[in-house]
């Protein structure tokens, strides 16, 4: 997901072809009225709006860190608060753009500014006299409880940012924030790259061999098929091809994206990047990035995080084990990892009846969409109508959330296309307040779905289908929002925290109620019949052994990564080194190959944080079970005091307290062990 961040943090950064700006004012500068006016930005805006944004809020930072009045919540934190909202909106706007319709175009502007933005983020921090004004506040403890956890987020935000640097410190941290930002943008637009110019091309019968007709359907361009070097493509293809010489290309393709070698390759960028973290982070007084990333999370240090990974390593790399032993039964020959996906589909139908293309027709996302909807109404009474509005592209889709009355609004923009980052993920196109006045939050939710040709509904996989769900309990956490001040607001909370939510909204697309009535087949009109659900319910374990393993060992060599401190990492020797130390079943590799570890390396978010999905699953399960345990999924009870306790709070409470005040303790461990069907050890 990509979210608001501290000090008018910016999204990964792209934008559309180059155009001569209008005269007038700047339309980036305005605010929104009440929705973005895409129709009235231009790409050439940018640059104007951020010079002519910058310079405001450097007035604004100016007047509150001069001001001769002593300090107080209201002249300095409220006022923090009330700065820097041109810059933040030109700076959202620009990531939307950059992350949706990038082109060779923008990525010079990326290259020019994300520099600069580093620079005014330090310039921000390492101001003295405004520090001095946050931490005399911090330590005044008055306030209510939110205006106080406000001046303990700023005051610790700071001084992990350097703000108790000496004067030639800050130079120096500067100077590593803007060599970092320079290469972040190196690192994504040579992702960006592979996976755009790389694809793999069909051009027979024989080619196709295995594929549904969906898939047949949408790759199809002149007379051949083209299948787009992207998660969503490329495993659709690993898991149906019949081709094991194809399957093996475009395995190898796939997991080779940043480390093909020439202009590129990201192994020189990720050493060069974690050598300046580690730098950064001894400068900042701490031993390494792991230990500054993990000061302010839930998990608090790097080695509780790794011991949480541990625990469950064992059992994961276990069911890999029986997993490939029941592949090896049906194949004849050595399990390859570009064969892990199609022999477990038919592993699949042999053990449980059931294979991905009998779920498949029923999952069309327009009306998997309707059984979001469903899912708001029923968990939060949240209602969703279409309204017309600019867009970026006629595709993407715009809807008036409302509950007795407009709480905020939603853009849905599911399709693949050139320009567009991989994946999926939710943004805040404004954030959530009630400081001034009430502001109601704008989200979106991101995906790289296949278009499905002309009058044909477009048909998703199982994981495309619980990936919808979980980015949309992004976009539900941000719509719930009831904080006062937007820097606790939303999904503005612990990183080890963020994903619980959308995990916890994952578990809603098994239920009953969604399958019987939004899992429709698009031939008959039918739904989802009773024993097909029953499948799919007693295959949920399934895989599981090979989904943990590829996540563990992206998140255990993240960490391991930034533990190493200041010391030259060839990423490729690191990478084989570290997973041979961990045993790694030579079937699986892991989810995210270092050189092109986006997670990590095109910012600083999940940096020494990739574990977060781990931790946060934790609290997923323990909490959906707590609606298991009434008997209804949506139990109304349950559901009204998640919302209370969880959605609606923000960062305005510490999140442990805040889930011991959803389900009276702390969460187990026991429920996620349970929900993959290992045995704890």
């Amino acid at each position: 997901m990509k979210r608001r961040t501290f000090l008018a943090g910016l999204s990964a950064l792209s934008i559309a072809p180059l155009v001569q700006a209008k005269a007038g004012p700047n339309p980036l500068l305005l605010p929104f009225t009440p929705l973005p006016a895409f129709d009235r930005y231009e790409p050439a805006q940018f640059a104007g709006a951020f010079r002519q944004s910058m310079a405001l809020y450097r007035a604004q930072i100016a007047r509150i860190a001069n001001q001769k009045a002593a300090p107080n919540f209201e002249n300095t934190l409220a006022a923090l608060e009330d700065s820097g909202r041109e810059y933040n909106r030109v700076s959202t706007l620009f990531g939307v753009y950059t992350s949706t319709m990038n082109n060779k175009q923008v990525q010079a502007l990326e290259r020019e500014w994300r520099p600069k933005f580093a620079a005014m983020s330090d310039e921000v921090v390492q101001n003295e006299k405004l520090f001095h004004r946050i931490e005399a506040v911090y330590r005044s403890q008055t306030g209510t409880p939110e205006q106080q956890r406000l001046a303990w987020v700023y005051y610790n935000q700071f001084v992990l940012q350097g703000a108790r640097l000496t004067s030639g410190q800050k130079k120096q941290l500067s100077d590593y924030n803007q060599k970092l930002a320079s290469l972040y943008t190196r690192f994504s637009q040579n992702q960006l790259a592979d996976e755009e110019e790389q694809k793999i091309v069909l051009t027979s019968q024989d080619d196709l061999k295995g594929l549904p007709q969906s898939v047949i359907d949408s790759a199809a361009q002149g007379g051949q098929w083209v299948i787009r070097n992207t998660r969503s493509a490329m495993e659709t293809f690993l898991t149906y091809s019949d081709r094991r010489d194809l399957r093996e290309k475009a395995f190898k393709l796939w997991a080779s994206r940043g480390d093909m070698g020439g202009k590129t390759d990201n192994n020189q960028v990720v050493s060069d990047i974690l050598r300046l973290r580690a730098r950064r982070a001894k400068l900042l007084g701490f031993p390494t990035f792991a230990h500054w990333r993990l000061e302010n999370s839930m998990a608090k240090t790097p080695e509780a995080a790794m011991n949480l990974m541990m625990q469950v390593w064992p059992a994961a790399k276990a069911r890999v084990a029986e997993e490939v032993k029941d592949m090896q039964a049906l194949a004849g020959h050595t399990i390859e990892p570009w064969d892990y996906r199609y022999y477990a589909e038919k592993v699949r139908k042999a053990k449980y009846d059931l294979d991905e293309n009998e779920i498949k027709p029923y999952f069309q996302l327009a009306k998997l969409k309707e059984g979001l909807f469903y899912m708001a109404n029923q968990l939060y009474g949240f209602s969703f109508q279409p309204e017309k509005t600019a867009t970026l592209r006629s595709d993407i889709e715009a809807y008036r959330v409302t509950r007795e009355g407009h709480i905020g609004d939603w853009f849905f923009d599911p399709y693949a296309r050139d320009g567009k980052s991989s994946g999926a993920w939710m943004n805040e196109y404004r954030t959530q307040e009630n400081f001034k006045r009430p502001v109601t939050p704008i989200v979106s939710n991101n995906a790289n779905f296949a278009k499905s040709s002309a009058g044909k509904p477009v048909l998703l996989s199982f994981d495309d289908a619980e990936t919808m769900f979980h980015e949309f309990g992004h976009a539900l956490h941000g719509l719930n929002s009831r904080a006062h001040y937007p820097t606790l607001a939303g999904t503005n909370v612990a990183r080890d925290f963020v994903e619980f939510p959308s995990q916890m909204h994952e578990s809603f697309l098994t239920t009953p109620q969604v399958l019987s009535h939004y899992a429709i087949h698009f031939e008959s009109g039918k739904s989802m019949p009773p024993e097909l659900v029953a499948k799919i319910k007693r295959s949920s374990t399934f895989n599981q052994g090979f989904a943990t393993t590829e996540f563990l060992a992206s998140a255990i060599l993240d960490m391991k990564l930034h533990l190493a401190g200041d010391v030259e990492i060839n990423p490729r020797e690191f990478e084989k080194k570290a997973l041979a130390e961990l045993g790694m079943p030579r079937e699986v590799i892991m989810r995210h190959r270092i050189p092109h570890f986006g997670h990590l390396f095109s910012d600083d978010g999940y940096a020494a944080g990739y574990y977060s999905y781990l931790w946060s699953e934790v609290l997923a399960h323990d909490a959906y079970e707590a609606f298991e345990e009434t008997g209804n999924p949506f139990d109304p009870t349950v559901a009204e005091r998640f919302r209370k306790h969880i959605m609606e709070v923000g960062n305005t409470i510490d999140p442990a307290q805040a889930y011991r005040n959803f389900r009276g303790r702390d969460a187990s461990i026991d429920a996620l062990l349970r929900a993959r069907g290992f045995a704890r050890a």
